[in-house]
C-alpha cells in the first residue's frame, strides 16, 4: 500500500506542480468571509472551521486525486492536509504562506 504524503510547497513550486498535474484538485479551507476576498481559480471551498461540513465534503472526494490545499497563512491548510491523508487521500500539497503571501491571480465571486 502506498504511503500517504503531504508536502509543504512554496508558491512557485505549488503553482508549477499544479500546472503540470492532470489529476489535481485545488481546495480553499478558509472561511466564506475570507474566500470573498478572492480565491484561486477552480478551487473548491471546504471551510475547516465547519468540521461537520468539512468531513462530509471530504467523504465525497476522489481519494486518488492530488489535492493542492491553501488557507490564509498555511496553518489550517497544513492541518487539512493531515486530515485528508488520515482519510485515505494519498497526495496533498500545502501552500506555504497561504493567501498572505500569494501573488498570483485571484477570482472574485
Amino acid at each position: 500500500m502506498k504511503k500517504n504524503k503531504m508536502s509543504d510547497l512554496i508558491q512557485e513550486k505549488w503553482v508549477a506542480q499544479l500546472s503540470e498535474d492532470d489529476n489535481a484538485v485545488v481546495v480553499d479551507v478558509r472561511t466564506a468571509q475570507e474566500r470573498a476576498d478572492g480565491f484561486v481559480a477552480n478551487s473548491i471551498h471546504m471551510d475547516i472551521y465547519q468540521p461537520q461540513e468539512f468531513m462530509k465534503s471530504l467523504e465525497g472526494l476522489d481519494k486518488s486525486k492530488n489535492y493542492y490545499i491553501y488557507c490564509r497563512s498555511g496553518n489550517r491548510s497544513g492541518q487539512a492536509c493531515a486530515v485528508f491523508n488520515q482519510s485515505g487521500v494519498q497526495n496533498t500539497y500545502n501552500l506555504i504562506g497561504g493567501m498572505m503571501e500569494w501573488n498570483g491571480e485571484l477570482v472574485y465571486s
